[in-house]
């Protein structure tokens, strides 16, 4: 599989701007390009998949485990003419104080890609070639293929930057000049994703293709990314990956309310209803865009029938749903138009009550909240939730306290956090899970069926996760 890595030595580099430039470029030349991301973020992946027509994919050896990153890639990529996989912060950034976890330059490694490393040239000539040098001799095992030069003044200031970098003997593979009319708006936690803006999306997208094949080298691109090896790693399978499953066992005391099992029913206590395929209703439209493709992918092969709802528009769940996943995303921006929305509000809060399973992270924690910013929620947790201006980022080690439709105590597994939003109280009683880093805490609701959290995680990592939710769905009547 041909691919290639595009990273940067800082955020704010034009990361996001190249690779969707050139996923856009080469599917318009008639390619399968299969998108991907490393890292945990939901809304690059989005333009990915506007550049490409196929979903974007994360690579995040953190949350899945290195072992996981190249069969969650080949499965990606199968089929396809080119992989473009866009980098997470700087080329060496990882996970805080685990060294090269997690990082771009550790993405690459294991898919033994080689890099093109982004470079914002506004503000420097020929310390270019030191900056670059550096970069490619900082770990031999990265490979570092090219570079492209962003954010260029002149035509003057681009022969000294090449000048610079022929010295030091890296090719130039791109130049792009500064371009305001393709930038995308962003906010709080980023880019505005593609749900809320999908036709002035479409547009930029098409100004970054533009952009890229008038100043990237196209046919030097692809041939680097042909020089990447051969990759053997069998492609992950979610029927393969539910059937290697087994259950957790215990190993966390929790510090604080909710200590052991919860309120929440395991999926071997609600009954069932045999031979009958559960429906499980996903959050989506703009206010909820958080999702790993994965995840669909697991309940499914896990059997239900996943059928998406969007909380702003739809008054009702999906006929027949016995199982509810909120996933993360923007509720906060449209905090009013939801709690607008009473029908769906009612049903959602019925449905939790009658004991149905509910997985809900970050937005979807808020979204069953009593209210958000004083406008009222679903009310299926006695919490409020409100905006901050302090923002909660970062990975987290975590185990299940509380049985739920979701995760048996004990069951372990790696997320993150990104909101600037809080919730009061942060944990009921029986809290969602206990984490070990960067602090000992307890998080999150367990009561009923639901298990609600700001934990954002990738089952991937623990598909018995998905395996539980299901079983704990078919169990409705």
């Amino acid at each position: 599989m041909p691919r290639l890595v595009i990273a940067a030595p800082s955020s704010g580099s034009g990361k996001t701007t190249v690779a969707t430039g050139l996923m856009a470029a080469f599917s318009e030349r008639g390619l399968a390009v299969s998108p991907h991301k490393a890292g945990p973020d939901y809304i690059d992946p989005g333009y990915h998949a506007l550049a490409t027509g196929r979903p974007g994919r994360n690579l995040d050896a953190f949350m899945c485990g290195l072992e996981l990153v190249a069969p969650l890639f080949a499965h990606a990529a199968a089929g396809c003419d080119l992989a473009v996989v866009e980098g997470v912060m700087g080329l060496y950034d990882g996970a805080a104080g685990r060294g090269e976890l997690a990082s771009t330059a550790q993405v690459a490694k294991l898919l033994r890609a080689p890099v093109v490393l982004v470079v914002d040239a506004s503000s420097q000539s020929r310390s270019v070639a030191a900056l670059v040098h550096g970069f490619a001799s900082f770990d031999p095992q990265v490979r570092l293929g090219g570079v492209i030069l962003n954010k260029v003044g002149s035509d003057r200031h681009e022969v000294m930057l090449r000048e610079a970098l022929e010295e030091a003997g890296m090719p130039v593979l791109g130049v792009l000049r500064r371009a305001p009319q393709v930038a995308t708006p962003s906010r709080h936690l980023g880019l505005v994703p593609v749900a809320e803006r999908r036709t002035d999306a479409v547009a930029a997208v098409a100004a970054l293709a533009e952009q890229v094949r008038a100043g990237c080298d196209l046919d030097a691109l692809m041939a680097l990314a042909r020089t990447a090896p051969a990759l053997a790693s069998e492609a992950w399978d979610a029927q393969r990956a539910l059937a290697g499953t087994s259950p957790a066992s215990p190993a966390f005391e929790a510090r604080g309310p909710g200590r052991g099992p919860g309120n929440g029913a395991a999926p071997a206590d609600l009954g069932g209803a045999p031979g009958r395929r559960p429906v499980v209703a996903v959050a989506g439209g703009p206010a909820f865009t958080f999702s790993y493709a994965e995840h669909s992918e697991l309940l499914r092969a896990a059997g239900a029938e996943v059928v998406t709802f969007d909380p702003l528009r739809d008054e009702a769940l999906p006929e027949g749903t016995t199982g509810l996943v909120i996933g993360g995303g923007f509720p906060e921006v449209y905090a009013p138009e939801l709690s607008a929305n009473e029908p769906l509000r009612g049903a959602v809060a019925r449905f939790a009550e009658a004991g149905g399973p509910v997985a809900a992270e970050c937005a979807g924690l808020l979204y069953l909240a009593r209210s958000l910013d004083g406008k009222p929620m679903c009310g299926v947790l006695d919490a409020d939730a409100r905006m901050s201006e302090r923002l909660t980022l970062g990975y987290r080690e975590a185990v299940a306290v509380s049985d739920s439709a979701l995760a048996a105590n004990g069951t372990r597994l790696r997320g993150h956090e990104f909101h600037r939003t809080v919730i009061e109280p942060g944990a009921g009683a029986a809290p969602a899970w206990g984490f070990t880093n960067p602090e000992r805490r307890v998080e999150g609701f367990v009561q009923q069926g639901v298990h609600a959290s700001y934990l954002h995680t990738h089952w991937a990592a623990e598909p018995s996760v998905a395996r539980r939710f299901v079983e704990a769905a078919a169990a409705r009547p």
